[in-house]
């Protein structure tokens, strides 16, 4: 039986999202490709339909939740063009910070995979992050009543989400929730701060 190309593609979108998921709660290395066709509900022949290795649906993933991180910061900054980043911190540090691993941010949950992967993922996960920054800096002040006047609003892009990642990063390793509370406070301080 032969498939329409709008099922292929739904299945294909099922694979990545559920491909997304594992890889975020078990790590590449603890995501077999039975792990993810179980999840995305299709068979092996399904998977390997759409994808030749478990490396190239982690390449997909990690592109893929790059691109909902950077399609959700310029919804936002639509949205509310003057809060944006403080609603874009606040969500970042708090849903982010406590939603089930396999919901978390793949900037976040996939980044340290990613160094350990082949020279194509490091590829396109450099550029997708490229695209994340400047989405970002094209949203920041830039001027003399920014604190970081004179500092690019690339190189503020980049700080900010470095300070975010390392930032959910800690406070979901610990396991003391008031030291993750503390840890994602005193982070959402500093980013708004370094900012304006």
């Amino acid at each position: 039986m032969r498939y329409s190309a709008e099922h292929k593609n739904q299945t294909r979108s099922k694979v990545v999202a559920a491909a997304g998921q594992v890889f975020r709660k078990e790590g590449y290395g603890g995501a077999g490709i039975d792990a993810l066709t179980k999840a995305a509900g299709v068979t092996n022949g399904a998977f390997y339909g759409h994808f030749r290795s478990k490396s190239e649906a982690f390449r997909t993933a990690v592109v893929a939740g790059l691109e909902e991180l950077r399609q959700g910061i310029a919804t936002l900054r639509t949205e509310q063009p003057q809060g944006w980043l403080e609603t874009f911190v606040g969500y970042y540090l708090g849903y982010k910070r406590t939603c089930d691993l396999g919901e978390s941010c793949a900037l976040q949950s996939l980044s340290a995979d990613v160094m350990r992967t082949d020279n194509e993922t490091r590829r396109v996960y450099t550029e997708e992050l490229e695209h994340l920054i400047a989405e970002i800096a094209a949203g920041l002040p830039e001027g003399p009543s920014s604190r970081s006047a004179g500092t690019p609003r690339e190189d503020q892009a980049i700080l900010l989400l470095t300070l975010l990642t390392g930032g959910v990063t800690l406070a979901r390793a610990v396991s003391d929730p008031v030291l993750s509370e503390k840890i994602a406070k005193l982070v959402t301080v500093e980013a708004i701060r370094s900012v304006y």
